[in-house]
């Protein structure tokens, strides 16, 4: 299936889409310093340029969205339209995602994938869950974390 809009409209759409300083990334740093911890934000220096990074707890945390990166949830659905291209990008991307947690746990880092689903449109006291959660797995040992 073609595209509704003309390339140029296509284009400008998706310059808008932001890769970093997303609304839901911004929740989980102000929860975070808010509850005390300090943190670097997409530092270039380690695979992939994690969101969050805390060197005090050698974990690193990623603020996934759930389309880009094929989350299995209402809004990890690919598009109607060229769904050939949607499904190889994003297989692309969860393949990516997979090398870059094993290279990070390699290098002797922890690391935690926060989904967009469960920070967006939630309630308050839903949101200080996933905090909550995140905050327990930080002062654990735990290698690796997924909070869906």
């Amino acid at each position: 299936m073609t595209d509704t809009v003309d390339q140029r409209t296509r284009s400008k759409m998706m310059s808008k889409v932001r890769n970093k300083n997303t609304s839901i990334e911004l929740v989980v740093r102000k929860a975070l310093f808010v509850r005390g911890f300090r943190y670097k934000i997409n530092d270039r220096t380690l695979p992939a340029t994690p969101d969050i990074v805390l060197p005090k707890y050698k974990a690193v945390i990623f603020v996934h969205g759930c389309f880009w990166h094929g989350h299995n949830c209402p809004h990890g659905k690919l598009p109607k339209s060229n769904q050939e291209f949607w499904s190889n990008k994003i297989k692309l991307n969860k393949s990516r995602d997979r090398k870059n947690i094993d290279r990070l746990i390699n290098q002797g880092w922890r690391v935690a994938t926060v989904w967009e689903c469960s920070l967006r449109g939630k309630t308050p006291k839903e949101v200080t869950l996933v905090i909550k959660t995140l905050k327990t797995w930080l002062t654990s040992d735990s290698q690796y974390i997924k909070i869906p």
